[in-house]
């Protein structure tokens, strides 16, 4: 088929698209994804919640991704980055877990909108200061199989799905497994979070070679003690991954330091 049939055909399909398009906006009007409120298309946010977000940009510490409320220069460590060395390389996160924030991961995460995961994602990619683009492959956080079939899905895994399919990387859904049930963390202290997620992970049987020598992005939704994605970053290490980015969509912050 010549270039114009292929024009043509995509022009049919544009038009067959358009109607269904207009019946999906009206028995679902397009709504701001944090509040809910008439907006003018879908997965968007209404001028008063974006004036809400707080993105996290520079000057932040190279390691640990807080944020400075003034620019030290480049490549200036946070104390705690000096102080005690994650097991990962990097962290980075795309905004502060506030209100609107926590509504958007509350929504993916217990309201089932995995239509939220595509914009989600292209925040994360934005915030990932390059590394997506360098890495090798992306791998989310795993659920353990019992929680997964309460769950019906992992959000960590959407995230992830959607920011390979943006970026054009590879996915590693099935590498890093959670082998051993843990209780939720919420509610839990820095120290009881650290014991509750202790060899919670390992790598798949035959599946080591995804991972030895590789730059890997590790994806979770939410960052706040990093308990988890350090223990996840710990197996990943023992395995011979090269270089870990923790990626994350969002994290509780108070302020800038």
């Amino acid at each position: 088929m010549g270039l114009r049939g292929w024009q043509g055909l995509a022009g049919i399909d544009r038009a067959l698209r358009r109607p269904l398009s207009a019946m999906v906006d009206l028995i679902y009007p397009p709504a701001c994804a944090v509040c809910g409120v008439s907006t003018g298309q879908h997965r968007g946010v209404c001028p008063k919640c974006w004036s809400a977000l707080r993105f996290i940009e520079r000057p932040y510490c190279e390691v640990l991704g807080i944020p400075f409320s003034h620019d030290l220069g480049p490549g200036i460590l946070s104390a705690a980055a000096i102080a005690d060395p994650p097991p990962f390389d990097r962290l980075r996160t795309a905004a502060f877990h506030d209100e609107a924030v926590r509504n958007l991961v509350h929504g993916l995460k217990y309201r089932d909108r995995t239509d939220l995961a595509p914009m989600m994602a292209a925040w994360m990619l934005r915030a990932s200061d390059g590394a997506v683009e360098r890495c090798d492959a992306i791998l989310p956080v795993p659920l353990h199989r019992t929680r997964i079939l309460s769950r019906r899905f992992n959000q960590a895994a959407e995230l992830a799905r959607h920011m390979a399919k943006q970026a054009g990387r590879p996915l590693l859904s099935a590498t890093l497994l959670r082998v051993r049930r843990t209780r939720q963390q919420v509610g839990l202290g820095a120290k009881a979070r650290q014991e509750n997620v202790r060899g919670a992970f390992a790598i798949a049987k035959g599946r080591e070679g995804d991972v030895f020598g590789k730059r890997l992005v590790l994806v979770d939704d939410v960052y706040t003690t990093g308990a988890t994605v350090a223990a996840a970053a710990k197996v990943l290490r023992r395995a011979g991954a090269a270089d870990i980015t923790v990626l994350t969509f969002a994290r509780a912050l108070s302020e800038t330091i």
